[in-house]
């Protein structure tokens, strides 16, 4: 087991370069800088003082390297929107309520001030929110309305008579609700709201309004209450937030893409509001990829201490009843393990080439409206299945390690309870899946109307090869790989690099070409439209769960591909193996179902996985030192009662 200064195991080093990425030296030089706030969950600690202690750790970061990489350098930053976000992922292997409270204050807070404002805002409000001087909230969800963010309530009204914006709760339902930072320490909150101007709505725009004075008081008409405790991270001070008639300078309204000019007449540079109003949440989508990093991070945490227990603990004798077996050796608790900690090295590729995107985009090297759509979709599904995979991942390491992992001491507690949100906040995982489905389908929208059935699934066809190829993180890598795999099916396709590309590209192809056939039924028919959609959903969400599936073993097909000959590719291979046999194990219904594998088949791939985890098992120790995950970051006392058998 690897510690931050202790000699690295040569194959571990090989493979944790690539799981690195681009930002390697952001993560080195985090491992490394004994200031990282990465301290573990405050377990005795009492609501108030974890509050304030997390405070504190998000005050050690305020103004580092990672905060100013997610601003530009016009706005005094330094533009390192990669190494930011690998930054805030790191933290997600200590106390995720520092990940969470630092990026509501550096991501979103002072997201929606360089993202949505102008150097007016910049100006006066950057810098402070950066340094923590200005302590601020990001208030979108209300109580009535979550994923549902373009029929907010709250309504920010122009009155022409004094030049200001009225910040109004028209209702209980109306309620700033969950708003981290605004129980306790917050001063100013981004709100989300209706703008009306001259009497006309024009949709959703984010006004900043001061909530409490220097003194910690809350602003006249501002009622602010304390969501109280909560299943998990109680370090941060989630509030509530009611407007009553507060008014604040028109100059607050951040006007990057809808002003009022000084004659009281709205003006914004993207006429649709629908496209205006996407184009505004767009600009915010690190957030969404935040927590999937941090979801990431957690479930590595989890199966390193899991691992590391499976390969000390012993229980029950070999048949010579002289040596107990180690728990790691039961290919029931491989079969527990090593499944999911092949995920969670796709997932983490995939996210590393998600980040590399964002940034490519953010700062300019990659342009394009459909560019910037792949991205908020792609990083809507990757949040969602990420978030899910670290649910299911840290409950089974809990189990994996008995009693032990009951323990609050052993940290399983915490990483359960502190993550299980992420699958609801930062969009509903649900409805992330379903504008990930709805984005595949944008394609057959003009070109279906004018065919009939038979035309239609020709062009499906056409079209969704094309896709498959063209929209791939690899791109011509992973087009050579499907090309030479060309033919085979089944077994033959799965033990080919190319051809397990392609078996997954299959079964997405095959479910959104069928999912826009059942779709079509509805036409222009709006009474009809909400029921076909409705009674197709099982249908959406299976085929975005397919095309992630495809999207992420796409990433770490081309990590291998790309990675230096050596045995740590080789290692990283059959970890691949196992993410792809593992997976189509889980979907064999389906691939039975459409003759896509048969019986016979179907049963060589529980065969393979079971050959898979017997392989790896040897090397289980080197595949979670290869995460990089210092020792002092997963102090538990269950690994130190092991050392001392």
């Amino acid at each position: 087991m690897a510690t931050s200064d202790s000699p690295k195991d040569p194959v571990a080093e090989q493979i944790r370069t690539v799981l690195d990425g681009r930002w390697a030296e952001v993560r080195q030089g985090l491992r490394a800088d004994p200031d990282f706030p990465v301290a573990v969950p405050g377990l005795e600690l009492g609501l108030d003082e974890y509050r304030a202690r997390t405070l504190a750790s998000c005050h050690e970061l305020a103004g580092s390297d990672f905060v100013l990489g997610a601003v530009p350098p016009e706005q005094g930053g330094t533009g390192d929107l990669g190494g930011s976000v690998t930054g805030l992922e790191m933290l997600g292997h200590g106390d995720l309520s520092v990940m969470i409270k630092a990026g509501v204050q550096f991501g979103l807070f002072g997201g929606a001030i360089s993202n949505l404002g102008t150097a007016r805002h910049h100006e006066a409000y950057l810098q402070d929110a950066l340094q923590l001087d200005l302590p601020g909230a990001y208030a979108m969800t209300e109580t009535g309305h979550g994923s549902d963010v373009q029929s907010l309530l709250t309504t920010a009204t122009h009155d022409p008579d004094t030049d200001e914006l009225v910040i109004h709760s028209p209702s209980p339902a109306a309620r700033k609700d969950y708003i981290g930072g605004a129980a306790r320490d917050a001063r100013m909150a981004a709100v989300f709201a209706q703008l009306v101007v001259g009497g006309e709505s024009h949709g959703v725009h984010c006004v900043l309004v001061p909530i409490r004075d220097e003194q910690g008081r809350a602003m006249p008409g501002v009622t602010i209450t304390d969501c109280g405790p909560k299943m998990g991270l109680r370090g941060v001070d989630n509030g509530r937030l009611m407007f009553d008639g507060v008014r604040v300078p028109r100059q607050n309204l951040l006007n990057r893409y809808g002003d009022i000019d000084d004659d009281g007449t709205y003006t914004s540079p993207i006429e649709s509001r629908n496209r205006r109003f996407f184009t505004m949440l767009g600009t915010l989508v690190r957030g969404r990829i935040t927590v999937g990093a941090g979801a990431g991070a957690a479930a590595r945490s989890a199966l390193t201490v899991a691992v590391r227990y499976g390969l000390r603990r012993t229980q029950f004798s070999y048949p010579d009843g002289e040596h107990e077996v180690v728990i790691l050796d039961y290919l029931g608790h491989q079969r527990t393990l090593l499944p999911r900690l092949a995920r969670s090295y796709a997932l983490a590729l995939a996210q590393n080439a998600l980040i590399a995107r964002m940034h490519d985009l953010t700062v300019g090297e990659s342009t394009g409206e459909d560019a910037h759509r792949e991205l908020e979709a792609r990083a809507a599904g990757l949040k969602a299945v990420t978030t899910w995979h670290a649910t299911d991942t840290i409950q089974a390491c809990r189990e994996a390690c008995g009693g032990a992992g009951y323990m609050s001491a052993n940290r399983f507690a915490d990483l359960k309870a502190d993550t299980d949100v992420f699958t609801t906040f930062e969009g509903d995982n649900t409805i992330l899946l379903q504008l990930v489905a709805k984005g595949m389908l944008t394609n057959y929208q003009a070109d279906f109307a004018d065919l009939d059935t038979s035309g239609a699934i020709l062009f499906g066809a056409r079209q969704l090869t094309t896709s498959v190829i063209e929209h791939t993180i690899g791109g011509s890598l992973i087009q050579r790989l499907i090309s030479g795999a060309s033919g085979r099916d089944g077994d033959d396709a799965l033990r080919d690099r190319g051809g397990q590309v392609a078996f997954f590209a299959d079964r997405e192809s095959h479910l959104t070409e069928s999912l826009a056939m059942r779709l079509r039924r509805a036409g222009d028919d709006e009474s009809k439209s909400f029921s076909v959609f409705n009674d197709a959903q099982d249908h959406l969400l299976e085929a975005a769960r397919a095309h992630m599936d495809r999207v992420v073993l796409e990433a770490f097909v081309t990590a291998v591909e790309e990675a230096p000959q050596g045995p740590g590719r080789d290692l990283l291979a059959k970890v691949c193996d196992l993410h792809v046999l593992s997976t189509v194990e889980e979907h064999r219904a389906w691939y039975l179902e459409h003759g896509r594998l048969s019986a016979s088949q179907a049963k060589g791939v529980i065969a393979r996985v079971n050959e898979l985890c017997q392989e790896l098992r040897p090397h289980a120790d080197t595949l979670v030192d290869a995460f990089g995950i210092p020792d002092e970051w997963l102090t538990t006392e269950m690994m130190a009662d092991l050392a001392s058998f």
